[in-house]
């Protein structure tokens, strides 16, 4: 008789339930493990094997076979280590399987029989909860997972614990959630002086999620700048701390349970490759992009990045998702973030500083910003030049707190989240779409005519003019203002000028 256990497997940030199928047969001893497995499930049938000659249980002379369903579907992870260890006991008779059919488990097996810990159990416990089963999982795993309150999340140190439970010798106590954590004390924006256009333009980018490119020589502050814009952001709500969190979790990235509401904020190397950034790898893990998921994605260096890594933000940045394809599989992973990029105005860093003639200027500027393509520049609706910062400016007086900035920032995101109650899916305004923008954000004759003067001296496309009104809104917001003004949208003007041709 087939003994059943249950457990899930990953696909991006969602676990589907696997059987895992174990039968007890006559013939040639042996343990074969099928159903698409990877090489860390296939080495699986050697922790187990060790972990039963801790708990002082032999295997049978008899062929056992285990089969993960859907048979068609990929295995990847040492997660399957216990429900495979949970099949063959049930198998054996040695623990009950009706009991373990009211039960999905994932944990990894020492060979001495400890539970280690994996990712994904934060997925996974949503999987169980949908499955009306409740979860057993590595001790380390336990906090995490209970924050699904809807399942009953049984977190065990050893698998001798499980099975005392599973045989009501020594029930579990179902695991208590993690704590709610800020994360380090973000850095104060008072801690720049001057640069008041460049701080302009970050708390615009906090306060609509607009996605900002900053342009200056070396040592302007842009990296500085970039830092303390996390300061700005106002705190993730429960669903966001959530999703946010799943992806975390996947990634193996959770620590001792704990969800942070801060948003994210992700700075890979120009060096990093395209599965680094966008997801990816032989286990298609997720990449840059989806850690920000709900927070802010800052790209140093923009064009010492490889053209090819830069071409692939311009799909996941207009649609908030990623999809990393495999011939075995497609998987979505979230990446709605704000993207804030500096580069410098040329490889030298210096073509506009009359004191460091650049001897290769236009050209050297042209062809550094060049790698940045048109269409990804298109999608930047905050575009600004930081000029360089001199001595005198380091006597200015501090300007406003992080503190004081983030208070008008999360005001105008009240605004916004009123305004967008019934639009599902629309949380900011860079999430609006053309025909809602035209509602909200509807210029007057006199508007309109500046914005057509902007676009026959600029260039614009209409993805131009949709991100100038957009940014226009968000300036409104700011201001307090119900209807968008001329002046709005001349700031909003002032942060699209073109830095390459077409641009």
């Amino acid at each position: 008789m087939v003994a059943i256990a249950y457990s899930v497997a990953f696909e991006g940030i969602e676990a589907r339930l696997v059987e895992v199928q174990c039968a007890v047969a006559a013939g040639l001893p042996g343990f074969s493990i099928v159903g698409l497995p990877d090489k860390a499930v296939s080495e699986a049938k050697e922790r187990v094997r060790a972990a039963f000659g801790a708990l002082a249980i032999a295997l049978p002379n008899k062929r056992l076979t285990v089969n993960l369903s859907p048979a068609d579907l990929p295995k990847e992870g040492s997660h399957f280590d216990l429900p495979i260890a949970l099949a063959v006991l049930a198998a054996l008779d040695i623990v009950p399987r009706d009991e373990l059919a009211r039960c999905v488990a994932l944990g990894e097996l020492a060979l001495d029989g400890r539970l280690v810990a994996v990712a994904g159990a934060l997925p996974a416990a949503v999987a169980a909860a949908d499955e009306d089963r409740a979860l057993i999982c590595p001790r380390a795993c336990g906090a995490e997972a209970a924050w699904i309150e809807q399942v009953p999340v049984l977190a065990a140190d050893t698998l001798r614990a499980v099975v005392d439970h599973l045989t009501d010798r020594a029930p579990i106590t179902p695991a208590r959630p993690g704590e709610v954590v800020d994360g380090p004390q973000p850095l104060c924006l008072s801690d720049v002086r001057g640069q008041e256009r460049a701080k302009r333009a970050l708390e615009i980018a906090a306060a609509g999620r607009h996605h900002l490119l900053m342009v200056g020589p070396p040592g302007a502050g842009k990296s500085m700048l970039s830092a303390r814009l996390p300061g700005l952001m106002p705190p993730l709500t429960a669903r966001e701390a959530l999703e946010t969190s799943m992806v975390h979790s996947v990634a193996g990235l959770l620590k001792n349970g704990q969800i942070s509401r801060r948003a994210p904020f992700q700075s890979p190397h120009h060096t990093a490759s395209s599965p680094a950034i966008v997801g990816g790898g032989p286990k298609a893990r997720p990449g840059e992009i989806s850690l920000a998921h709900n927070g802010v994605l800052f790209l140093d260096e923009l064009p010492e990045f490889d053209r090819k890594v830069l071409e692939s933000l311009r799909q996941p940045v207009e649609t908030g998702e990623v999809f990393v394809s495999r011939v075995s599989a497609h998987i979505r992973y979230p990446c709605r973030f704000l993207l804030i990029a500096a580069a410098n105005p040329c490889r030298c860093g210096y073509l506009a500083d009359p004191g460091r003639a650049c001897s290769r200027a236009p050209v050297c500027g042209d062809s550094y910003l060049g790698k940045i393509s048109g269409p990804l520049m298109d999608r930047f609706d905050l575009r600004l030049e930081v000029p360089g910062v001199s001595l005198t400016d380091l006597d200015l007086p501090r300007g406003d707190t992080s503190a004081v900035v983030a208070a008008r920032v999360a005001q105008a995101r009240a605004v916004q989240a009123h305004r967008f109650r019934d639009h599902p899916g629309v949380t900011v305004n860079a999430d609006a779409s053309p025909p809602l923008l035209e509602q909200i954000a509807a210029p007057d004759a006199e508007g309109r005519a500046l914005i057509l003067r902007a676009s026959e001296k600029l260039g614009l496309s209409a993805r131009g003019y949709h991100r100038i009104l957009r940014s226009a809104r968000t300036i409104a917001d700011l201001d307090g203002s119900e209807p968008v003004l001329t002046r709005h949208l001349a700031e909003a003007i002032s942060y699209r000028l073109p830095f390459v041709a077409g641009g």
